[in-house]
């Protein structure tokens, strides 16, 4: 989704920059205990999102409960409601921010899936810095 197509849907003082949501996700996994957090840097390699982050939670109740809680810490700071596909399950749970998307995996799925070697070269994934 393009800057243009969220910009009908909040007003233009609220939205946000990539670099303030991808901090605002990035602090929203620390403090729930998110595991294993790679952010890829997408821009000019896709139009889908200026980055992507991975992460992993120990089981599928703190899959959901991370989404969640990003979903409505978005919400509060920048008044959009992020898109969100797989809560139910807590296997992989994509949220969709716009310039930011989010990948939270059960340990057994990100494994399988493997979304890191799809998007970097062998050895270049870079940890999220911790806060």
């Amino acid at each position: 989704m393009s800057a243009d197509d969220r910009a009908g849907n909040m007003p233009a003082h609220s939205q946000p920059t990539s670099e303030k949501l991808l901090a605002l996700v990035l602090s929203s996994l620390s403090d729930d205990k998110a595991e294993d957090v790679v952010q890829i840097d997408l821009r000019g390699r896709s139009t889908i999102a200026d980055t992507m982050v991975i992460a992993t939670g120990r089981s599928t109740r703190q899959v959901s409960a991370m989404s969640e809680k990003l979903v409505d810490r978005v919400k509060q700071a920048f008044g959009f409601t992020a898109r969100v596909e797989g809560k139910e399950t807590g296997d992989w749970v994509l949220i969709d921010t716009g310039d930011v998307i989010v990948h939270l995996f059960r340990p057994e799925v990100r494994e399988f899936y493997q979304l890191e070697k799809m998007w970097l070269p062998a050895g270049t994934a870079t940890p999220a810095p911790t806060a």
